[in-house]
This record gives C-alpha cells, structure tokens and sequence, in this order.
C-alpha cells in the first residue's frame, strides 16, 4: 500500500495547502482517493504531483463535511467513470453551532448529491469495496453526545439534532503489516475508531491509523488522555494532520514518541 496526501491544511514544498484533507492511495494494483478538499486545489497538486485522477476506480467519502467533499465536482470532470462512496446517511445537512441562535452550514456543497446521484454508491453499514478493502461504519453507541460537545448538528425533517456521525466512515485497507486505517477527522475519537476496527476483524493486528483527529479546540489533558487510551490500543503507528492542531500534534509527538508522525500535502505513506 501506498498513499500520498494531496492536499492538507500544512504544506512543506510548492503544493497548494488548505483547510481540507485528501488522499490518494494505491493497493494491490489498484488506484483509490479518500475525499477531495474544499477546492481544486487536491487536483492541481495531483498534476504536479504525477498522480492521474483519471486513473482512479473509486473514491471514498470519509464523512459529509464541506472540507472533504467540495472538490467533488473537479474530480468527477476529471475522471468520467470512478463511483464514489458514501455511507447511506450522508446528507446535505451538517452544521457547526456558533452559539444557541446561529449554525453555520458545514455539509456537501448543497445539490451535489443530486447532481451526481449517477457518480454515488450508498455504503449501508460495513462494505468490502474489493478484496482488502473495506468500509467500515461507526458502530459505538453514544457518539451524539460526542457531537453535541463538538458542537456539530444535523438537521432532520426540520429538526436539529446533536451529530451521530451515522455518515462517517473507516476506510479500512488489509496490508502485509497489519490493518491500515484511515478517517479523516476521526471526530468519534481516535481510539474509538481503533476499537471498532479490532471488533470488525477479530484477529487482525492494527498496524496504522491515518488522518486527521478534530483536536484543534482540544484541552492539553484530553489530548493527553487520549494518547494514553491510543498507546493501550496496542497501535504502531498514527500519523495525522488536517483538524488535529498545532499543540495537540505537539502532545502526540510527546506522549507517544515516534510512532506519532505529522501530515501534510505531499506526504507519503508506504506499507
């Protein structure tokens, strides 16, 4: 497996950089990308980068936020045949409380599953795209009150309700050194989404977790305290960037040592 991150909000070269996640990974031959960004920006550096999105056979949504899907339009002008896929309860309506009057909209670019409606496959639940690679679904229970303290809602038959985060999927790749995760914002919690990877391949060693970690608002003791719960998961390696944050990377490096590495736009991953 390889994978290469197209866009992240940290740049260390001539990339583009941006509040948005996107990666595009290789396995057993075959050519997948998780998320597209807020722009084109993943694309133009895709181009720089030798990466041809037109050579892509499917892509994966991690979850129905602005940052990791508004770059759809540019990828399916790009690529006439890739399928993309999206949990079953991914919709136009997620949200970011300001303050108890005011929610700011934070969802798809709002038409784009009509548009596309051609481009989507609808994941219901856990599914094995191709062989080694799933999508795994959150199956924790109580996560909306994970999505209440974040302050994120959905909107329902006109009613707000805290974020479950139903429409945020694993993608979960099967490799010579273990299980690869990757979640792009992993905004059930990191170690959550480990456990639920031990509990859908019982056997299976967790090799690596990749993505981002929504730690950005995070107090330095419940960064820690997660680095404790990741460390007991038994985990080699975590390398994350995107809505993590300075300070919470800076305590991950410190709690966690070398098996914590930083992302961004131009990082490369080989297992």
């Amino acid at each position: 497996m390889k994978a290469k991150v197209l866009v992240d909000n940290i740049t260390k070269n001539q990339w583009k950089a941006e509040w948005g996640l996107s990666i595009y990974i290789e396995y057993n031959g075959h050519r997948i990308l998780l998320d597209t960004g807020t722009t084109e920006a993943f694309a133009e550096n895709a181009d720089q980068m030798g990466v041809r999105l037109e050579d892509v056979e499917f892509g994966v949504l991690s979850h129905a936020h602005y940052d990791h899907s508004d770059g759809l339009g540019e990828f399916f002008k790009r690529n006439p045949t890739a399928k993309f896929y999206l949990q079953k309860s991914a919709e136009e309506n997620c949200y970011s409380r300001k303050n108890f009057l005011f929610k700011k909209y934070i969802g798809i670019h709002r038409g784009y599953l009509e548009t596309y409606k051609d481009r989507i496959v609808y994941a219901d639940g856990d599914l094995e795209v191709i062989p080694g690679v799933t999508l795994l679904a959150h199956r924790t229970p109580g996560l909306a009150d994970t999505g209440r303290k974040a302050g994120m809602y959905v909107k329902k038959n006109g009613r707000w309700k805290p974020d479950d985060f139903s429409h945020e999927q694993s993608l979960v790749l099967d490799t010579k050194e273990g299980l690869v995760i990757f979640n792009s914002c992993s905004h059930g919690g990191a170690d959550v989404i480990i456990r639920e990877a031990e509990a859908a391949f019982p056997g299976k060693q967790i090799y690596g977790l990749i993505g981002g970690f929504h730690l950005f608002r995070s107090e330095d003791q419940e960064v820690r305290e997660l680095a404790d719960r990741i460390r007991k998961t038994g985990i080699r390696r975590i390398c994350t960037g995107h809505c993590t944050g300075e300070r919470a990377m800076e305590i991950l490096k410190e709690e966690l040592g070398d098996m914590a590495e930083q992302i961004y736009t131009g990082f490369e991953i080989e297992v």
